[in-house]
């Protein structure tokens, strides 16, 4: 049941995030992109620190050696954002920072085969974690794929729109998603068959997971919404943040 579990979440989970994303970036519906940044911003904390972390902690391993599997983490994933493997930037022609005509174009021009990698690379890193979490307890592999979802949405809306500008068709820009998304279900099995005879770095893995969710959220998601200002969307940020929160949190007691 375990891995049925897991592949249900990295394939349902990874080609739902992407026809969301698609509709909305067919739709132009920006300003639901710019409320899923917070709500993913909110929802990754929280399945962070009051799942993960908690679900790790508990299994009896030393708890300096979990703290530092959770800085190498952090900086690992520093690391990759280094060489633009991990996070994709939100920045686009529309998003009111400024950027000249053709930003956009030029950008996917110069990296859209690297944005697609990188999602790959992303997506395969999401199933390893998804594999750990479930097997660790189900409950927990479920609020992780909630959280991932929540993450995958505008991530995904941004790649389309930077592919889109750049000259891909629709149809390309869909397939060529979904293909990327298809790499958590290989990180999945890798994770399942790996870890099925090694239980004991399961805590490890979710360490790694949540230093993953803690890095995206508070080097991506936060500075980026850092940047818009203004007293209403503030508002909107501090309400979508709370209720990312409040929805993992929500969904920690129900799967009790």
């Amino acid at each position: 049941m375990i891995l049925i579990y897991i592949l249900s979440a990295t394939f349902a989970g990874g080609v739902l995030s992407v026809l969301a994303a698609a509709l909305i970036t067919y739709g132009m519906l920006t300003h639901v992109v710019q409320r899923l940044v917070s709500f993913a911003a909110g929802a990754l904390l929280g399945a962070a620190f009051l799942d993960l972390l908690p679900e790790a902690f508990a299994s009896g391993n030393s708890p300096e050696s979990l703290f530092a599997t959770l800085l190498a983490g952090l900086l690992v994933f520093f690391l990759l954002e280094k060489f633009a493997l991990w996070r994709h930037s939100h920045h686009h022609e529309h998003d009111g920072h400024g950027h000249e005509h053709g930003f956009d174009a030029h950008e996917a021009g110069k990296s859209g085969m690297l944005i697609l990698l990188g999602d790959s690379l992303h997506n395969f890193s999401d199933g390893i974690l998804l594999a750990a979490a479930f097997m660790a307890d189900p409950k927990l592999g479920f609020i992780t794929t909630l959280s991932i979802v929540a993450h995958e949405i505008p991530q995904e809306a941004g790649d389309f729109a930077v592919l889109l500008n750049a000259g891909y068709t629709r149809t390309r820009a869909l397939a060529y998603n979904i293909i990327s998304s298809l790499a958590s279900v290989v990180g999945g099995l890798l994770g399942y068959f790996a870890l099925e005879h090694t239980r004991g770095f399961v805590p490890y893995v979710v360490v790694f997971a949540a230093a993953s969710f803690v890095y995206i959220a508070v080097a991506d998601l936060i500075p980026w919404m850092q940047r818009r200002t203004d007293g209403r969307e503030s508002a909107w940020q501090i309400l979508m943040v709370s209720l990312g929160v409040a929805t993992i949190g929500i969904s920690h007691h129900a799967l009790r």
